[in-house]
């Protein structure tokens, strides 16, 4: 494939766009033209010309004739005005962070209100925080059919994910549960509150609120994670039982281990010893050569709620599925690509450490499906993901 940008982040996030292109997130022209105008590994740039064609695209809804065509575009202009915001999370306090996401709702709430059944916006609380989440039904006759809940990762939203897998499951006929939890996009900007390490916390209200829903089958419901979701769904599942799947695209095992896995031996000397002030110091300045440590560190201190990268990973520590693994009851698909630059080697960890439970897939540059999550190639993902469902009998209505 030839570089979308020639920052190797750049190229990634942009390729991340167009793979929602397949579902009404983007259109392929539109992007190629704003990657042609970004200056690679310029953070302002990639927010000045993904907030233009936000603006240029949302302007243009009051010109459509139909409903369809409407809605349509305000899915794409959500999306861009996401991608524009991706990358200013390095200053909390950039009033364009809440700007760009107060646009991004907008339009999408429009959207999904425009959608055949129209999707509806659900809070859950489970005692310690609320819970956002997204319901869409499959079918207006209100017979029960199978829920597949879906969780974003490290940076990504809910709203993503109807992109990435909520039209190809409402398509097979399952009902979609997005949602959000600490560290996530909504919850970071309303609640204030960082990643946590407990995500049935997050998980099991909504299977309550599932039981409790006649439009839902409550014994076939399926976890979806996605990216760093890839961690928090098993760990959800060692506490949460009534799930009949998981799945997990990409596996992980451990977040510290791969958080660290690049630290030379003398700063790994640094976080063990608890130097904050040194560990701080060295990461800060070695930010500043590379854009993928200072979007990994920059993202990462905003979703855990931190201004220290020492802090970001310590309270990484904690989260991993050794130990926790024999919990799960469920079958769990195990995704890993080919090529991933965040996660590699992740997913067979987690696969073995699961044993009979797991079913490993290895997706490769054969089918266009080697990057971190097999961005740019969602329809083939999906198939993967929807025909193992098929295979373990949680049934595909029409």
């Amino acid at each position: 494939m030839k570089p979308l940008s020639t920052n190797e982040t750049f190229h990634y996030e942009i390729l991340r766009v167009l793979g929602t292109s397949r579902s009404f997130g983007a259109d392929v022209g539109e992007v190629l033209e704003v990657a042609d105008k970004i200056i690679p590994g310029d953070f302002e740039s990639w927010y000045q010309e993904f907030n233009k064609l936000a603006r240029h695209v949302h302007a243009g809804v009051s010109n459509t004739r139909h409903p369809v065509s409407a809605r349509n575009a305000l899915f794409r202009a959500s999306n861009y005005y996401r991608a524009a915001d991706f990358f200013l999370h390095g200053n909390p306090a950039d009033p364009r962070i809440n700007e760009m996401w107060a646009q991004q709702t907008a339009c999408f709430d429009l959207a999904i209100s425009l959608l055949d059944i129209p999707a509806e916006r659900i809070e859950l609380n489970n005692g310690e925080f609320t819970i956002p989440a997204i319901l869409y039904r499959a079918s207006k006759t209100g017979e029960p059919r199978p829920a597949i809940l879906m969780c974003n990762g490290y940076d990504g939203s809910q709203e993503e994910m109807l992109h990435v897998f909520g039209f190809g499951a409402l398509e097979r006929g399952f009902n979609v549960i997005t949602f959000e939890g600490p560290g996530q996009p909504a919850v970071v900007r309303n609640q204030q509150l960082g990643f946590i390490n407990e995500w049935e916390k997050v998980v099991s209200p909504l299977i309550d609120y599932c039981e409790s829903h006649s439009a839902i089958d409550s014994g076939k419901i399926t976890l979806i994670g996605y990216s760093f979701g890839g961690f928090l769904v098993p760990r959800a599942a060692a506490f949460e039982h009534r799930l009949s799947a998981v799945v997990c695209v990409d596996g992980v095992f451990d977040i510290f281990s791969t958080f660290t896995r690049t630290l030379p031996p003398a700063l790994m000397q640094l976080l063990n010893d608890g130097n904050k002030k040194a560990f701080d110091e060295i990461i800060k300045k070695a930010m500043q050569e590379s854009t993928s440590l200072r979007w990994g560190v920059e993202q990462g201190c905003w979703s855990f709620h931190t201004d220290s990268p020492y802090e970001l990973m310590t309270m990484t520590r904690p989260m991993s599925i050794k130990g926790i693994a024999k919990n799960i009851q469920c079958p769990v698909l195990v995704c890993e690509a080919e090529q991933d630059h965040f996660f590699f080697g992740q997913p067979q960890l987690l696969a073995d450490a699961l044993g009979n439970k797991a079913t490993y897939i290895k997706l490769t540059k054969k089918d266009s499906a080697q990057e971190h999550c097999h961005v740019g190639a969602t329809d083939f993902i999906t198939t993967v993901v929807m025909d193992w469902l098929e295979e373990l009998g949680l049934p595909v209505l029409n």
